[in-house]
């Protein structure tokens, strides 16, 4: 069983940097079909301000560092994806509020919270092809893995597998939000670009967890 306290949690916010950032273009492609084009800038800006954050947080608390780095994330990019992203941060650290480690059932309960934070301020449901499309299939995996008593490791990967299926499976959707909502039938040919942020982070969530014991 694994347990990951605050300096874990760093390590995994600079790793979600990493991937913000090497991604960035990847990002701004698929956001230049159905968006403005910003939202590479946009996630890797605000996760390195996350991960900057965190860096200068003293303390054990997981969760109050978690809404710490949402609630700078908010002012570093407050653009709509970088305040979903920020309110599901902030609504981690809420939920986390004066927890010091967590194991595998504490890291579904970290990304659960994410999901819901995302849910309540978007006010978008599952299939309505956003990021919650992504998210919400790895968290169920988590879930599912955290039951079953799973490593963290194995169930970082197959939170990672679900995400990527979750964003492959987008493709097909009808797009009922944002400026992809305005073109109709003519969303079901595009990929989400928030589903793809959410299949960023759990590849970096199990990049980060590939470096712990199985």
């Amino acid at each position: 069983m694994a347990n990951l306290n605050a300096d874990d949690l760093r390590k995994l916010f600079a790793v979600w940097a990493a991937v913000m950032e090497e991604n960035r273009a990847y990002l701004i492609d698929l956001d230049s079909k159905v968006g403005d084009s910003d939202l590479g800038l946009t996630m890797s800006d605000g996760f390195r301000t996350v991960s900057q954050t965190a860096d200068e947080f003293d303390g054990a608390d997981i969760g109050k560092m978690a809404y710490q780095a949402g609630k700078a994330m908010a002012s570093a990019v407050p653009s709509t994806m970088g305040t979903l992203m920020a309110s599901g941060l902030m609504a981690v650290g809420k939920e986390l509020k004066g927890v010091e480690t967590l194991d595998e059932s504490g890291m579904h309960a970290f990304f659960k919270a994410f999901l819901d934070g995302v849910q309540s301020r978007g006010k978008a449901e599952v299939g309505e092809k956003t990021f919650l499309d992504g998210l919400a299939p790895a968290v169920n995996s988590l879930a599912k893995d955290a039951e079953s008593g799973v490593s963290m490791k194995t169930a970082a990967q197959n939170a990672a597998e679900a995400a990527h299926q979750g964003f492959l499976n987008t493709k097909g959707m009808l797009a009922v939000h944002g400026r992809a909502g305005g073109r109709g039938e003519q969303s079901r040919d595009l990929l989400d670009p928030g589903a793809a942020v959410a299949d960023l982070l759990m590849k970096g969530f199990a990049e980060f967890a590939s470096g712990l014991a199985d």
